[in-house]
């Protein structure tokens, strides 16, 4: 343990004393091939303005490298993988796209990902916001606040392995150890295997995503909260606005583009899950999702690389719209700042 860490201090202090020396290095031949003269006016400045334009582009030379290496080769070799057949050897043109579209399998994890989108970014948006404005009212705003966030910081198997206790079933005589079945034992109901209930249980997953994702929200709400002039909600007061209406028509829509942001970043996180339909149901009971569809394709069977990079597409093709609608926003708040 102490060697690891040891090792990964190591790594880190390297690393950062490489890109520094690689800054100071790419400046320093910069300046060489491109020198100032001091008796020439005219060729300095020109040099000066090479310099400028090149510099930017040199610091950011390996950082481009990695992304055509690690993002832009791969979806290019996935592309063509999907034309392939399963060892990736043979062409079949379209015919992993016709299975695609008439697969039954496919089909329900495609509506399985619209369930999730359509409930788990408007529950954690929601709730984050109400949370926020709750919070900043009670002077235990803060702790309440740190509770809420904490579970940012579990892992999506660790979040998983904690609600699978939750919703733990015993059958027989055995006592209820899930919180959820003592529940609803100690009322008079009958325990179930809540994750085993079709279409319900793919609700009872996305509990844990928004369990774990409403802190997120609340944090990035409830700092545009405080972004909002005092001027603007005392004057809705003095003009009669009742909470409700502050909230709804004062509030609200001066934090819109936030509330945007926030929904769209966790919509980009719906379509990629993966943990939690893996540790919770392995894809069972029709709660399988287009991530882990892609996984149980490429990697179990004897894999079908094919079918696996049709998956893989479909899901770059949704997520792509949306990641180009959260980098335009961000450009028009940096512009009207």
């Amino acid at each position: 343990m102490v060697s690891q860490i040891v090792s990964a201090i190591g790594v880190m202090v390297a690393g950062v004393f490489a890109c520094a020396l690689y800054f100071w290095l790419s400046d320093r031949l910069l300046s060489l091939a491109l020198p100032v003269p001091e008796g020439n006016v005219r060729k300095a400045s020109v040099n000066l303005n090479r310099r400028a334009t090149i510099r930017p582009w040199l610091f950011l030379g390996p950082a481009l490298i990695l992304l055509g290496v690690y993002l832009v080769y791969p979806v290019v070799a996935t592309f063509i993988l999907s034309f392939y057949d399963r060892s990736g050897d043979q062409y079949v043109g379209l015919a992993n796209y016709r299975w695609a579209f008439f697969d039954q399998q496919f089909r329900q994890s495609i509506f399985n990902n619209i369930l999730w989108l359509a409930v788990v970014p408007a529950a954690c948006t929601f709730f984050g916001l109400v949370i926020a404005v709750l919070t900043d009212r009670i002077w235990w705003g803060n702790i309440a606040k740190s509770i809420i966030f904490m579970p940012m910081a579990i892992s999506f198997v660790g979040a998983s392995v904690i609600w699978k206790f939750i919703y733990e079933f015993r059958g027989g005589n055995e006592t209820q150890i899930g919180l959820l079945n003592a529940i609803v034992q100690a009322i008079g109901g009958d325990p179930q295997i809540w994750i085993s209930l079709p279409f319900w249980n793919n609700f009872f997953l996305m509990i844990i995503l928004i369990w774990i994702q409403t802190g997120f929200a609340m944090v990035i709400l409830s700092a545009a909260l405080r972004g909002i002039p005092e001027e603007t909600i005392e004057a809705a007061v003095i003009d009669g606005a009742n909470g409700w209406q502050i909230f709804w028509k004062i509030m609200v829509p001066q934090i819109w583009g936030t509330i945007a942001v926030v929904w769209t970043t966790i919509t980009i996180l719906v379509l990629k899950v993966f943990d939690i339909v893996l540790t919770m149901t392995n894809g069972q009971w029709n709660t399988m999702v287009l991530a882990n569809l892609m996984f149980d394709w490429m990697f179990r069977g004897g894999g079908d690389s094919g079918r696996s990079a049709v998956i893989a597409l479909v899901l770059m093709l949704a997520v792509t719209p949306i990641m180009i609608w959260n980098i335009r926003q961000a450009h028009r708040d940096a512009e009207g700042h």
